[in-house]
């Protein structure tokens, strides 16, 4: 596959799957678009740790020369973490937040970045098999269909690649499940649901044929995160 050149555009063609996915996609638009101006100072600090980590396993099973697809590129606060060897195409829903990411790509002068595209992770706009490798940064608790993201990134990574999340999964009991209840009562607005629990993943691993978990560990700060690697089958 020869990637677009750097720009903010493309879609894919299939329509959502029913009006309750349009609803919600419509609200994480939304809700990203007012989180875009002040999303790098929110957080930045917060979330490093887990993007440096899924910055590194995604280079690592790429290898130079490989390409990656950052799905949930957001302002690009991970494509500087990348080996600078790799090839790099974004996808984000959220126009303002691709804009972002298009100003870290000129400043930080990030020549490895092919593509950054408007492209909603349900309906991926690349042919089978097109990448070495996907990097998912915190988008679990953001997508209305996680299942139907996660086939069709299983799609586009060739056999043999790995699949690379970093995420927060919800607590199961006490205090910070109390407040994972109420945060998701306000997710709308949020743009994410605090209290998505790993059995969702867990659930598509498992009914999913030639995916195998090869790495789950809690991520700093205080082990809010978990990066997850998952390797198709050659």
């Amino acid at each position: 596959m020869t990637p677009p050149d750097a720009r903010v555009d493309g879609r894919g063609a299939a329509p959502p799957a029913g009006k309750a996915a349009i609803t919600e996609a419509g609200q994480v638009v939304e809700a990203y678009g007012r989180w875009a101006p002040v999303y790098d100072l929110a957080f930045a600090a917060v979330m490093r740790a887990g993007r440096a980590a899924a910055a590194a396993a995604a280079s690592a099973a790429a290898g130079p020369g490989g390409r990656i697809v950052d799905v949930g590129v957001g302002t690009g606060l991970e494509l500087p973490m990348f080996d600078p060897g790799v090839r790099l195409t974004g996808i984000d829903l959220s126009e303002p937040m691709l804009r972002g990411a298009q100003r870290r790509v000129a400043r930080e002068r990030l020549g490895n970045v092919d593509g950054l595209l408007v492209m909603d992770a349900t309906r991926l706009a690349f042919p089978d098999g097109a990448f070495d490798a996907a990097v998912v940064p915190y988008v679990l608790t953001v997508v209305p269909e996680p299942h139907r993201m996660m086939d069709e990134i299983r799609r586009v990574v060739r056999p043999g690649g790995e699949i690379v999340l970093v995420n927060h999964f919800g607590a199961e009991r006490g205090p910070v499940a109390g407040v994972e209840a109420f945060l998701g009562r306000h997710s709308a607005a949020l743009g994410w649901h605090p209290q998505f629990p790993f059995a969702v993943l867990g659930d598509w691993i498992a009914a999913t044929p030639g995916i195998r978990l090869v790495e789950r560990r809690r991520i700093r700060p205080f082990g809010l995160f978990n990066l997850v690697r998952l390797r198709l089958a050659p």
